[in-house]
């Protein structure tokens, strides 16, 4: 443990009051880059993208289980980890399997996805004693096109990366051990959170009480904020598109009505933000890439 400076109760007050006013300026921020984050447009998921589940394959838009909307964690575990994910991720996703009964309730799936092949995202669910879904995007472009891996190429480009894995710290080079990875491998993952919903939930109007009837498609957001669950379910009441640059992303903004019946939607999705998921993750270059801790202490 480490050493802390010892005061009287007086000194105790005085660094609590000033440390209190940096508190809520900081809260001030967070609201105003909450407000911002909730406001960025939702544009169409345009191409079709099919996964491996221990269920079978199944579209995106089949992982919706027939609700609005699907809320989905990435967790660094790719190909080349030869002992299991993130130990950061993991620590996250063994908080997740309480939260999917009122996920469900307001209309919203939660599943998870790594690049890792189905069979051993399998064993590890097993192991960790996971209940939510656990989803393959082995073999697809799925976490390539929305920011959540790199590829190689994209890896040897970025001045960050080629710094942390020339000079890895103490912590990094642990977390590499701990994966089974060499680090060229394993920062190529990106932990995030990314939402989508149907286009058939968003529509002119106010929301209705009953759940849309399912579309062929989905639109997402990547979320910043691990620890919350959506408060309302992802709708909008206007779709807007624009290229919101990088990775196609998805569409609209709130408080929007469940449209129902007609025929079947397109996808929509949002670009992924730059998002800090994890106690301790590092930004470390590119939109949406972070550092993921390395042991949980």
């Amino acid at each position: 443990m480490p050493e802390h400076k010892i005061g009287t109760r007086e000194e105790w007050q005085a660094a609590r009051d000033e440390l209190a006013g940096l508190e809520a300026g900081q809260a001030e921020r967070n609201e105003e880059i909450n407000r911002k984050r909730l406001d960025l447009p939702w544009v169409p998921v345009e191409k079709e993208y099919e996964f491996d589940t221990d269920e079978g394959r199944k579209t995106l838009a089949g992982l919706f289980d027939g609700r609005s909307q699907l809320l989905a964690y990435n967790i660094m575990f790719g190909p080349g980890y030869t002992l299991g994910a993130c130990p950061g991720c993991t620590g996250l996703a063994d908080g997740l399997d309480g939260s999917l009964v009122h996920l469900n309730h307001r209309d919203v799936t939660l599943v998870c996805f790594s690049r890792a092949p189905i069979d051993r995202l399998t064993a590890y669910k097993r192991r960790m004693g996971w209940q939510f879904r656990y989803v393959s995007t082995y073999h697809t472009d799925f976490a390539f096109d929305f920011g959540l891996a790199l590829t190689e190429q994209q890896a040897q480009q970025s001045p960050e990366l080629t710094e942390l894995i020339g000079n890895p710290p103490g912590w990094l080079q642990e977390w590499s051990g701990q994966i089974g990875a060499e680090l060229t491998d394993g920062l190529r993952e990106n932990p995030g959170w990314i939402a989508f919903a149907t286009s058939a939930s968003c529509s002119s109007g106010r929301r209705k009480h009953n759940p849309p009837s399912p579309a062929t498609g989905a639109r997402t957001n990547t979320r910043s904020n691990p620890g919350r669950a959506s408060p309302r379910p992802i709708t909008g009441a206007r779709c807007r598109r624009r290229n919101a640059g990088g990775p196609v992303g998805a569409l609209c903004s709130e408080d929007g009505q469940a449209s129902s019946g007609g025929a079947a939607e397109r996808p929509h999705l949002r670009a992924p933000l730059t998002c800090r998921q994890t106690a301790a993750g590092e930004q470390i270059g590119g939109s949406a890439r972070l550092r993921c801790p390395g042991p949980i202490t």
